[in-house]
């Protein structure tokens, strides 16, 4: 296990060092100067000349990229060209937003999605199995913009229950310790903040769950039906096992493993890809801060924006793989 733990850490070099690269060719294709963008269509041609040398845009590529590589393997990921604040600092605060949300989202959507999948294959064919999987298809076919300004019409213009955007009442401001809100308020033991935290945290979170939500029901209920008809299961039922014990003990023990696949897939989307839920909810995440940059053409942070999201997605991926030996007895990695 320890040998091909290092050895999937290993991998992660060339595959990030091939991303940095692909990144890197592709933000330089998108039209327009950085300088130009920052010094507005009115600038002088030498004002916008100046700016591109000072940036070190004038340079070949090569050596642009030599540049970049040699700052993120002493920990540097250089300085936004729009704010020219180091990225490693301004970036925390808008990757954990988007790390509480994501989390928020898929939470929700394990626990209503996995248990909407066992009930679904224990009761095969009956209403609620055919109305899970109904609601299941809308949910993989809805829009979440759609979805996320029904929810801001209904909860909060129409029913008046939550708020419509943000991560906090700007009238009660979180003092941000680790830039994770829920716990920011915990550990200020201000249990007001953290109420207004998780009203502010509902709605977006629940858009963007839909879409992992109905994917894994639909792949628990058919998990779970393949495994329902093994014959361990037939004899346990045959002992005396009551269903329940059948279904959770021994079934979706059996049943986890494309599960857990579909999590972890789902949980490293939903990383990179909340933008469309940050932009409806004004939520600050790390989707809204590389959006912005690909306007203003900051070259610095898309790249770095992209590489973390990149490398938390892989090791994802690594950790769901070696929960597969610690959930299945069978799996060795040799």
């Amino acid at each position: 296990m320890l040998s091909y733990a290092v050895r999937r850490v290993l991998m992660i070099i060339p595959v990030l060092f091939g991303m940095s690269l692909i990144v890197f060719f592709m933000i330089r294709a998108i039209p327009g100067n950085p300088a130009q963008v920052i010094l507005g269509q009115k600038a002088t041609k030498e004002a916008v000349a100046a700016l591109t040398h000072k940036l070190g845009l004038d340079e070949p590529w090569y050596v642009q990229y030599a540049n970049y590589v040699g700052g993120l393997l002493r920990g540097d990921l250089g300085e936004s060209i729009r704010t020219g604040a180091p990225i490693a600092e301004e970036i925390w605060p808008y990757l954990a937003a988007t790390i509480e949300l994501s989390f928020a989202a898929m939470l929700i959507a394990v626990i209503i999605g996995v248990n909407a999948g066992i009930i679904s294959a224990w009761f095969q064919n009956s209403w609620f199995d055919y109305s899970a999987m109904v609601l299941a298809l809308l949910g993989v076919s809805m829009p979440i913009f759609w979805l996320g300004l029904m929810e801001q019409w209904l909860f909060s213009i129409q029913l008046d229950w939550l708020p419509t955007s943000g991560r906090e009442d700007v009238r009660n401001p979180i003092e941000p310790i680790t830039h994770f809100y829920l716990l920011d308020a915990l550990l200020a033991g201000d249990t007001e903040q953290f109420w207004q935290v998780a009203r502010h945290l509902i709605l977006p979170s629940v858009a963007l769950a839909t879409i992992p939500m109905a994917i894994i029901a639909r792949m628990t209920r058919s998990s779970m039906l393949e495994v329902m008809k093994s014959d361990y299961i037939r004899t346990a039922r045959a002992k005396g096992l009551s269903m329940f014990w059948v279904v959770y003990k021994h079934s979706l023990k059996n049943a986890v493993i494309p599960v857990l696949t579909v999590i972890g897939l789902q949980t490293g989307l939903l990383l990179g890809g909340a933008i469309l839920t940050e932009t409806i909810f004004s939520w600050p995440g790390i989707g809204r801060y590389i959006y912005d940059a690909i306007g203003y053409r900051d070259y610095p942070v898309i790249q770095s924006g992209i590489l973390i999201i990149a490398a938390i997605f892989i090791f994802i991926n690594l950790i769901v793989d070696l929960l597969y030996a610690a959930i299945d007895p069978r799996i060795k990695y040799n």
